[in-house]
């Protein structure tokens, strides 16, 4: 049976969409993989309603309340490939099962790229962290470390300043301008040289960041921004526009979060510039109601 939607992406934003979507009786399926981005994080917070549960918990009650929605179905897997165009696509799951779709949602999010220092993937979630906003308040101020890995990395720094007494690890990048040193200056924000070699300690106590000079500096949490990468190459085999952000590429979308591709949606983190758990859901509900509006519009002038 042709689908009115696919969506590609069982997480905040993807089923935020669906719950739009299966509200309005139309027929969706959402393929996941079950390896949502924030898996590696114990508890979510930010959440209006639901601080301190974990992502994993939240996800599951969404998906229980989406089970009582008939027109509404999940699928476990992964979709390797998407062609057609809109109102006669066809997505293929794990390389065998194809289903006939109307309209394409991505929302499959993300990858998160670390430095390659040993020590920090091993920690990634619990100490060391990439928003403040989200688990800045239960470090409970101190000590806190500040990696550099892009030329925003002084600007996170001025902001994680108002949860603890930081550090800017400046691993290599080149020295601020002076603009930016006196505004680190203002912050409290204090500038350590030197290349990152590893991160040590137990994963879930103070680190201790070892500098190539052999000087280690101790701290109870330390933030690092990750490369971003999309997740999959769906958008690219669907001829999507890419464009750039602060931390890589996202699919370029409209108000409505149509892409560039008639009939193909993308919401999420991997068509926004920033984003957690509140600014996924909006963006699924934006692209729900995009879609919504194009099936509807669709079938009036058909």
């Amino acid at each position: 049976m042709q689908q009115d939607a696919i969506i590609i992406g069982g997480g905040f934003a993807g089923l935020s969409a669906a719950y739009i979507l299966g509200r309005a009786r139309r027929h969706v399926t959402i393929i996941d993989s079950g390896t949502p981005r924030n898996r590696f994080s114990v508890h979510a917070h930010g959440v209006l309603g639901h601080d301190g549960k974990s992502g994993a918990e939240i996800l599951a009650e969404a998906r229980a309340q989406l089970a009582a929605y008939p027109t509404v179905t999940f699928v476990q897997g992964e979709a390797d490939s998407a062609v057609g165009a809109a109102d006669d696509f066809n997505v293929r799951i794990d390389g065998h099962d194809s289903i006939p779709t109307r309209r394409i949602l991505l929302a499959s999010g993300v990858e998160d790229r670390l430095p390659d220092i040993p020590g920090l993937r091993e920690r990634w979630g619990k100490t060391v962290l990439h928003c403040p906003y989200c688990h800045g308040y239960e470090i409970g101020g101190g000590a806190i470390g500040v990696i550099a890995t892009h030329p925003m990395s002084a600007h996170q720094a001025t902001v994680v300043a108002d949860w603890g007494d930081v550090t800017l690890f400046t691993n290599g990048m080149p020295e601020p301008d002076e603009a930016t040193l006196d505004l680190l200056a203002q912050r409290g924000v204090s500038l350590q040289p030197g290349v990152v070699t590893a991160i040590e300690g137990e994963t879930d106590t103070p680190m201790q960041v070892r500098l190539a000079s052999g000087k280690g500096i101790t701290v109870k949490a330390l933030f690092a921004a990750p490369d971003l990468h999309l997740r999959g190459t769906l958008a690219q085999d669907l001829g999507c526009s890419l464009e750039d952000s602060p931390a890589g590429k996202i699919i370029a979308t409209n108000a409505m979060k149509a892409t560039s591709i008639a009939g193909v949606y993308a919401a999420g983190d991997n068509a926004r510039a920033f984003g957690n758990i509140t600014l996924s859901s909006a963006d699924g509900v934006m692209a729900g109601l995009g879609i919504h509006q194009s099936l509807m519009f669709a079938t009036a002038h058909s």
